[in-house]
């Protein structure tokens, strides 16, 4: 059996003949955006919510990352955060709402909080719930309709999906990141490439990787169409949860991690698809169309769509004129106007500390504006206990709040028509980040390179640049 197949196999309730399967559901995380239909759906037909204890609520799409401790101003966002207030204090489901220790971006607060656990199920009303994936489990975005069913019964109907297996064998280069690989594997296989399939990730370069940098590649398994992504739990992983608030304690952990161990893939079977990646190859990456498949190595050339089938040329051409950027020229060197360090991809404490390495000693090019914005009000309690809120404001960066800030521009971070982004986020669709706005997707590293640069640069340079400097002294 596969890892997805072990846990699966445990979760249902009832198979329908020649259809879904009823799935339980472990873990149930809301937000303000995707819950108050499915709670006015409740109220409709008169049904409680069948097991509170397992949804955990948090406000994060909507919230302004300045003054959080005012009125919200934008009344759409507002409304939407009142009423998860509301319904959560009449359901009686735990909320992580604005000031609470806890509140933060719902795919980052669930793993920092030992929430998230291996061999779980688990659900939100947000695409990027494949985050969570990470640890060993099965995770996945619902829709609103979904949602309801979730609160009414605390099961799914799901259609188990193809999977996929994809390894990363192998040593990344220095300035290569997570967001590298995920990045250069979706620019291979396209963003639909693993459409239908859930997709596990293996190899050397993978079991390297911390348990924040594992994240961030489940995390935009969706941007390649495929349902969700999970890696194997291991002693990474293990010692990551261990002591977290919600993590089993006692006797109850150590059977907890006897049945951790079992979760992994047995040898010899079979993947409907499985690809085949070489950690060398990957270089440190950068989107420059409007989907997270149009990415390119930082010192490559942005190509003409040649190599795509005939059909998919004009939305390739419309692309690039939305982008405002010509076939055949280098993306290293294009000018950027904002930089944006953040989402559930990119907002950990180890991004975080990253960046700040980086920086410290340095400062933003003029022309940039600077948003570092924390994945959760524990985040920003450790960057600012380490010292790393000074080290960004020297460099003329701006730490705000918590929240989803500017990666989908459905609060007041939004970056105006025209300007070009450089983002941690997942995605880069036309108006991703605000009518008009220019996205450009790529590591912490790379993103901090650019905010010191004012252009796309290839941080190697930099790196080197300094080494230079360091044997010459």
């Amino acid at each position: 059996m596969t890892l997805f197949d072990k846990i699966w196999e445990k979760h249902i309730v009832r198979e329908i003949p020649e259809g879904p399967a009823v799935l339980y559901i472990d873990r149930h995380f809301i937000h303000e955006v995707t819950s108050p239909q499915a709670f006015s759906g409740l109220e409709k037909r008169g049904l409680p919510v069948f097991r509170p204890s397992q949804t955990i609520a948090t406000a994060d799409h909507n919230v302004p990352t300045l003054n959080q401790h005012l009125p919200i101003k934008e009344e759409m966002s507002r409304l939407q955060v009142a009423q998860l207030v509301e319904n959560c204090q009449k359901y009686g489901i735990d909320l992580y709402g604005l000031g609470h220790r806890f509140q933060g971006i719902v795919h980052v607060i669930g793993p920092e909080l030992g929430i998230t656990q291996p061999g779980q199920t688990i659900v939100c009303g947000d695409s990027h719930t494949s985050t969570h994936g990470a640890f060993g489990a099965i995770a996945f975005g619902i829709g609103t309709s979904e949602v309801e069913m979730v609160l009414a019964t605390q099961c799914l109907l799901q259609s188990k999906p193809k999977q996929m297996r994809i390894h990363v064998d192998g040593e990344l280069g220095r300035g290569v990141s997570a967001k590298d690989i995920i990045l250069h594997i979706i620019a291979q296989i396209s963003a639909a490439g693993a459409t239908g399939y859930f997709v596990e990730y293996t190899g050397s370069a993978i079991r390297s990787l911390s348990m924040e940098a594992r994240m961030t590649i489940c995390n935009m398994s969706i941007e390649m169409g495929a349902r969700g992504g999970l890696i194997a739990p291991d002693e990474t992983t293990f010692e990551y949860i261990k002591g977290k608030p919600f993590a089993p304690q006692g006797a109850d952990w150590d059977k907890k991690l006897a049945d951790w161990k079992l979760l992994f893939s047995d040898p010899y079977t079979d993947f409907d698809h499985e690809l085949y990646i070489n950690a060398a190859d990957i270089e440190p990456m950068i989107t420059y169309g409007t989907n997270p498949g149009m990415g390119i190595p930082v010192v490559g050339k942005i190509p003409n769509g040649q190599h795509l089938p005939e059909n998919e040329r004009a939305s390739f051409q419309k692309a690039l004129e939305y982008m405002g950027l010509q076939a055949g020229t280098n993306i290293q060197g294009q000018q950027i106007d904002y930089v944006f360090i953040g989402s559930c991809t990119n907002a950990r404490i180890e991004d975080l500390r990253e960046v700040a390495a980086f920086v410290r000693g340095k400062h933003k090019s003029p022309n940039v504006e600077v948003w570092i914005v924390p994945g959760s009000k524990q985040v920003e309690a450790q960057a600012i206990a380490e010292g790393l809120d000074k080290v960004f404001e020297s460099a003329g960066f701006q730490l705000r709040q918590p929240g989803c800030s500017a990666c989908l521009g459905m609060n007041e971070d939004k970056i105006p028509a025209g300007k070009y982004c450089v983002s941690t986020s997942n995605r880069n669709f036309e108006g991703r980040q605000g009518m008009g706005a220019r996205t450009l997707l790529a590591s912490p590293l790379t993103a901090a390179a650019a905010a010191v640069t004012g252009v796309v640069t290839d941080v190697r340079e930099m790196f080197l640049s300094v080494d230079e400097g360091y044997e010459k002294s």
